[in-house]
């Protein structure tokens, strides 16, 4: 069997560094990292050298099975007119071969299919652990992207309240207009704090996919970059099929129909005969070892080697074979649902993702575009706002207005990227696997 390799090829939006960070990372150093020191995947690893040792175990079906033993020890007494004490020593042996068993090709099958069943496990572990990992990284750049906004709109509400003070102390204005700046720039302090709350959650997501401990007195990763919005194109139909041929998940359940098939066969196996030949000797090296209970010097032990065969065949079965054929046939039928359903849902959720992200698109198209004219409205009442031209109202209206559309910017361009991100892991781009991965799976 050849060996297994793949490689990472993430396709979709990835994030363009724009400053350096003291524990900055990338997107690839985190795929990276959670590649080699996840502990799910390194638990999986662990799993498919389990399932190389189950192979030997199946196929030590097929091979020879020898034995041998070295008994020694005295003889004496007056037997046969001897009067001496003799040590004595011999080697027994045996060895046994199946000639016949109708598990033997089930065996094998099931053999290699175990371990590629293992082999799948770690790429379904490595999908999912990369996927958890580039989710956390986005949403932690999502919340700082987030923090940032609130944070920028502070300070221009803080600059406001210092302007109504001084416009105050000239008597230019009434007193309800510094009490109503104020009053909405620490409207803002909760939803930073809330911001920042979730941005060190997602870091620490983020490290525990990375296979940190967050208990150490390590600093918590920070995400190198911002997020980005690049449309993409697919093709629905070349998509789902390549899907189809390449997500692990898939190939996982198509292995475990095969492998309740011939687990199936094994134990259907019980019905039919097993033939096993056998040899065994004995070899003595000297003369005058006589056998336990002899008295007399013609009964001596002599070397020798002995052939036959051993045939076995259930006459009657108590249920023990019949009730464990039906329990595994209903398992491979389980498993065979289970898998058609995987299959179909494909499709569907490719549709599903495909119609969000021309959704997504669209909106943030327009949020693009209110966020540009919600900065000229801000900068325009700002302005009169400071020559008295316009009253805390309106400022208060269009910096609202500003936030608003600016959040719901930034949402937009996060929710794209999780959609790229759910269309990578249902289309099966995570990782592609090598032609000699895909010949041995059928």
């Amino acid at each position: 069997m050849k060996s297994k390799r793949f490689a990472i090829a993430l396709i979709g939006t990835s994030c363009v560094s724009t400053w350096p960070t003291a524990q900055g990372v990338t997107l690839e150093t985190v795929l990276q990292t959670t590649l080699e020191k996840n502990p799910a995947i390194q638990e999986a690893k662990s799993n498919l050298e389990q399932a190389a040792g189950q192979r030997l175990v199946l196929r030590s079906i097929i091979w020879p099975d020898l034995k041998a033993r070295v008994p020694a020890g005295l003889q004496g007494g007056h037997r046969g007119g001897e009067d001496s004490i003799k040590g004595f020593g011999f080697a027994r042996g045996s060895f046994t071969q199946t000639l016949f068993n109708a598990a033997v090709p089930a065996s094998l099958r099931r053999g290699d299919v175990g371990l590629l069943i293992a082999q799948q496990q770690l790429n379904v572990t490595v999908v999912e652990q990369l996927h958890a990992a580039r989710l956390a990284f986005y949403g932690a750049l999502y919340n700082r992207g987030l923090q940032s906004i609130r944070e920028d709109q502070r300070q221009r509400l803080d600059e406001n309240v210092a302007s109504q003070k001084d416009r105050y102390e000239a008597g230019l204005t009434d007193r309800s207009a510094v009490t109503s700046a104020t009053v909405q720039a620490r409207e803002l302090d909760s939803q930073i704090e809330a911001a920042h709350r979730a941005y060190a959650e997602t870091r620490l997501k983020l490290a525990e996919a990375m296979g940190s401990n967050p208990s150490a007195n390590t600093m918590l990763p920070e995400p190198d970059g911002e997020l980005q919005f690049a449309p993409m194109t697919v093709d629905l139909d070349p998509e789902t099929t390549a899907a189809l041929e390449r997500r692990a998940d898939l190939k996982l359940a198509r292995l475990l129909v095969r492998a309740a098939s011939d687990d199936q066969r094994i134990i259907e196996a019980g019905y039919y005969p097993a033939v096993t030949g056998t040899i065994t000797g004995t070899y003595i090296p000297v003369s005058g070892i006589h056998r336990e209970g002899s008295t007399s010097a013609t009964n001596d032990i002599s070397s020798e080697i002995v052939e036959g065969a051993v045939y076995t065949w259930r006459v009657i079965d108590n249920g023990k074979v019949t009730g464990a054929v039906l329990k595994q046939r209903s398992t491979r039928e389980i498993n065979e649902l289970t898998c058609r359903k995987l299959e179909a849902s494909v499709g569907r959720d490719l549709l599903r993702i495909h119609n969000n992200l021309q959704a997504i698109e669209t909106r943030e198209r327009s949020l693009a575009a209110a966020s540009a004219a919600a900065k000229e409205s801000a900068l325009l009442v700002q302005q009169n706002l400071v020559g008295g031209l316009a009253s805390q109202f309106e400022y208060r209206l269009t910096q609202n207005g500003l936030l608003q559309t600016e959040s719901g910017l930034l949402d937009a361009i996060y929710q794209y990227n999780l959609a790229l991100a759910e269309w990578d892991r249902v289309s099966g781009r995570y990782f592609q696997f090598s032609d000699d991965t895909a010949q041995n799976v059928h």
